[in-house]
């Protein structure tokens, strides 16, 4: 009993990275009708971003905000020279391009800092505290208390608020949020920049738990993928919550059955899915989009 609850600790502290990349993943389908598949490497680009402003000697928590500026900032600029090009297209070109420029992304920053993997530094000097039989790391607390925090911050905005109103409206019919005065390119730039800074959030928040590498991206994003399908595509609540289930099933996996091919306990749960659920634990939301 002891091992499985520290186990389900530390598998929803990493469900709960997987849970905001594919938080990412839903809220760009839900806008633009696509997949980016270049939000993992949003990750691992903030996480190097993370690490060269540390090793500038900036403050950590300057370090922090110069990073997620940063992946503000390539939001707009994925937003204007991935998606909006393409936006009278169909969804094939664009999911090419995201795919493409997720490949780009990844070999600039090799490029650049090399195959060597970087290390970042928690945030905490302290690296726990014990209760009970159960240790808890200090990095996977920030993570979940920060994943409850956005949860809570994604209801109360989108349905609270009169630009939370204004993205959903975009996101379910895009020519009627337009006759009604919604500047429809003006919500898409809010998504992708807000599903770059959470992709980014994640990459930091990780990046003290792994190894910062060119290879974080893709791994972050292959599992947030899954968790999106698995929660049912489309829909907020289930990206959490297939996040969190899958990061709790690899972890148990990889403690009972085989550490080596924990990474594939994620995609077996995805085809099961596919085959006795494919629309998902909430089901796919079904609407007609513009």
């Amino acid at each position: 009993m002891d091992l499985a609850l520290q186990l389900l600790f530390t598998g929803i502290g990493i469900g709960a990275v997987y849970a905001l990349v594919a938080l990412g993943f839903v809220l760009i389908f839900r806008a633009t009708n696509v997949v980016n598949f270049a939000q993992g490497e949003f990750s691992m680009v903030a996480a190097y971003l993370m690490v060269v402003a540390v090793e500038a000697g900036l403050p950590y928590w300057a370090a922090f905000i110069v990073a997620l500026l940063g992946m503000a900032l390539l939001g707009v600029v994925f937003n204007l020279g991935v998606y909006y090009p393409l936006r009278h297209r169909t969804y094939l070109p664009v999911i090419i391009a995201t795919i493409g420029a997720s490949i780009l992304l990844a070999n600039s920053v090799l490029a650049i800092y090399g195959p060597q993997p970087q290390v970042l530094e928690g945030w905490f000097e302290t690296p726990g505290i014990q209760v009970g039989p159960v240790y808890l790391d200090s990095q996977y607390l920030l993570i979940i208390g920060v994943t409850i925090c956005l949860v809570i911050f994604n209801f109360w905005f989108f349905e609270k608020t009169l630009l939370g109103k204004k993205l959903q409206a975009t996101s379910q019919d895009k020519e009627m949020a337009s006759l009604l005065g919604i500047s429809v390119s003006t919500m898409i730039m809010i998504t992708f920049i807000y599903s770059a800074v959470l992709g980014g959030l994640a990459g930091i928040l990780v990046a003290p738990v792994l190894f910062v590498s060119i290879q974080m991206g893709s791994t972050i994003a292959l599992k947030a993928f899954a968790a999106t399908i698995i929660g049912g595509f489309g829909d907020v609540a289930g990206a959490i919550i297939g996040g969190l289930a899958l990061g709790v099933i690899e972890t148990f996996g990889a403690a009972y059955i085989s550490v080596p091919y924990k990474d594939g306990f994620a995609f077996l749960v995805l085809v099961a899915f596919l085959i006795f659920r494919p629309q998902g634990i909430f089901g796919e939301r079904v609407a007609e989009k513009a």
